[in-house]
């Protein structure tokens, strides 16, 4: 049981089916994925949720695949891709239902700020890939980035942040480190918008 997709075409959309089998309409996505700790969890807990890592690092991805055959989970496949081309130019519109953005590097310094994922632009196409009433779950240590993120979703008219509603929610290794060192940790909600 393979657990990696691995496309026969990077320039084509591909749907819940087409990543997961016939008869699967939606599934969630953990962006930036990295070993997968969190990624594997979620989907042992929920085993009738179709959860897809992307992860640009092919280390990283193969390690989640590899755990992800040992503890014979059917509901994980593993992506290598960049994040933002993956939704961009990969997902079928409105084919994700849950997208998990977790502590992603914040790109600190203002000059690198033009790197964060989050920019005006990406907007409309992280609201392109989610299914109706879909939502971004994102968490971060660094404030200054979750300010960021907020302002640029709370300014667009696609998505409405709302009250936190994830009962299960696993800790990721960055999360555990960041608490173990007394770093507070950001947490924001954003639902999908029909427009």
């Amino acid at each position: 049981m393979s657990t990696a997709f691995v496309p026969d075409d990077y320039f084509k959309r591909y749907t819940a089916a087409d990543i997961f089998g016939d008869g699967v309409e939606s599934y969630e996505v953990d962006l930036g994925c990295g070993d997968g700790g969190f990624l594997l969890a979620m989907a042992e807990h929920y085993p009738d949720t179709m959860m897809l890592g992307v992860e640009r690092l092919l280390g990283r991805i193969r390690k989640v695949c590899s755990e992800s055959e040992k503890r014979r989970l059917c509901n994980v496949k593993g992506l290598r891709a960049e994040s933002r081309y993956f939704l961009e130019w990969m997902a079928a519109p409105g084919s994700i239902s849950r997208l998990h953005y977790l502590f992603p590097d914040p790109w600190p310094k203002e000059k690198h700020h033009k790197n964060r994922l989050v920019q005006d632009s990406f907007i409309p196409v992280l609201h392109q890939a989610l299914a109706e009433g879909g939502e971004v779950l994102f968490k971060t240590d660094h404030e200054d980035y979750f300010i960021w993120v907020c302002e640029k979703m709370n300014a667009s008219p696609l998505f409405t942040q709302a009250e936190w509603n994830a009962p299960f929610y696993p800790k990721t290794d960055f999360q555990k480190q960041w608490e173990a060192m007394g770093k507070p940790i950001f947490s924001a909600r954003f639902i999908r918008n029909n427009a």
